[in-house]
C-alpha cells in the first residue's frame, strides 16, 4: 500500500502532463483557426492532418461523409495536439519552465513531421515545396508550441502544504 506522501508525489508527476495535454487540444484549436485563415487565403492548399488522415486511414477517412469530414480532421489533430502536450508535460521542469521551451518545442515538432513522419507516411510527396507554405505551417507549429508552454490558470507542479495556501 502506498503512503499518503508517495501518492501525492505520483499526483505532482502527472500533473504537469495532463495540463500540458489540455494545453496541447488548446493549441491545436489557435493552429486550427489559424489554418482555417491561411487557407482562405491561398497560403496553405491542404493540411497535413488531412493528408495523415486520407494517407494512412484511408477507409475511415472515406467512411465518414464528406460534410463530416472536416470534424473528423479536427478531432483527429486534437488527439495530436493531445499527445504532443503530454510529452511537453513530461519533460523536466527546469525545461519546460524555460521561456524558449515552448516556441523551440513547436519549431522540433514542426521538424518530426517534416523531416520524419511525413516521409516514413509517403507525405512528402503530396507536400508543396513552397517556402510561403511552409514557413506558415512552421509559425502555426511556434503558437501551438507557445500555447503548450503557457500556463493558462495558476498551479504548482508540486503540492502546496497545508501552511502555504492562501488564506489560511
Amino acid at each position: 500500500m502506498r503512503t499518503r506522501a508517495e501518492t501525492r508525489r505520483e499526483e505532482a508527476r502527472r500533473k504537469p502532463i495532463l495540463r500540458a495535454a489540455v494545453r496541447g487540444v488548446i493549441g491545436a484549436m489557435a493552429m486550427s483557426g489559424l489554418r482555417q485563415a491561411v487557407v482562405a487565403l491561398g497560403a496553405v492548399e491542404k493540411t497535413p492532418p488531412e493528408s495523415m488522415l486520407r494517407r494512412v486511414v484511408p477507409g475511415l477517412f472515406h467512411s465518414v461523409p464528406s460534410r463530416h469530414r472536416p470534424a473528423l480532421v479536427e478531432f483527429a489533430h486534437w488527439a495530436y495536439g493531445a499527445a504532443g502536450g503530454a510529452v511537453f508535460g513530461a519533460l523536466p521542469r527546469a525545461v519546460r519552465e524555460r521561456p524558449w521551451a515552448g516556441p523551440l518545442y513547436g519549431v522540433l515538432a514542426w521538424g518530426a513531421f517534416e523531416g520524419g513522419l511525413a516521409p516514413v507516411l509517403g507525405l512528402a510527396q503530396e507536400k508543396s515545396h513552397d517556402p510561403v507554405e511552409r514557413l506558415t505551417l512552421l509559425a502555426d507549429h511556434v503558437l501551438y508550441g507557445v500555447v503548450v508552454a503557457a500556463s493558462p490558470w495558476p498551479h504548482h507542479d508540486m503540492p502546496v502544504a497545508e501552511g502555504d495556501r492562501p488564506g489560511r
